[in-house]
């Protein structure tokens, strides 16, 4: 079951991220998603910057991502799972909810960034119908550069 995180339950998705990213910890650049406070998250999610969602197996959950609308598409981003569920089709389902979810509000496209330096992320995406649209610099939240692709999906 997939559901849109309450405030309640920012501090499961938060857990989830961080069990997630910890082995991007040791990277040239960590990822800044390692420093995010749940009170930084439940502000993004009061001021409707963004929201939630969390993948549930029998009451446990197991994956989390954030998403926000934009014009036409739909940006997700933080797609968490954690080591121990992983290549159970979490990630997958998370997308395929997001998916649907853009259609209902009319968006006609998925949008993600993905470090350049993570080609199994890349991969996972492309699995999934998504491309490249284009890589660029951006500076992450920690203040590093770090070589982005920008990668999108038609609905």
């Amino acid at each position: 079951m997939i559901k849109v995180a309450a405030e309640k339950d920012i501090h499961i998705m938060h857990q989830l991220m961080l069990e997630a990213f910890e082995e991007y910890r040791t990277l040239e650049f960590p990822s800044s998603a390692l420093n995010e406070t749940v009170s930084l998250i439940l502000n993004s999610v009061r001021n409707d910057s963004e929201q939630a969602i969390i993948h549930f197996e029998e009451d446990i959950p197991i994956g989390s991502a954030r998403f926000k609308m934009e014009d036409h598409y739909l940006y997700f981003s933080r797609v968490s799972v954690p080591s121990h569920a992983r290549g159970q089709g979490v990630a997958k389902s998370m997308l395929i909810w997001l998916e649907n979810h853009a259609k209902q509000d009319n968006k006609n496209e998925m949008r993600c960034k993905v470090r350049v330096s993570l080609p199994k992320n890349i991969q996972l995406y492309r699995s999934f119908g998504y491309s490249v649209i284009k890589e660029e610099i951006v500076t992450n939240p920690n203040g590093f550069p770090v070589k982005t692709a920008i990668m999108g999906k038609p609905l």
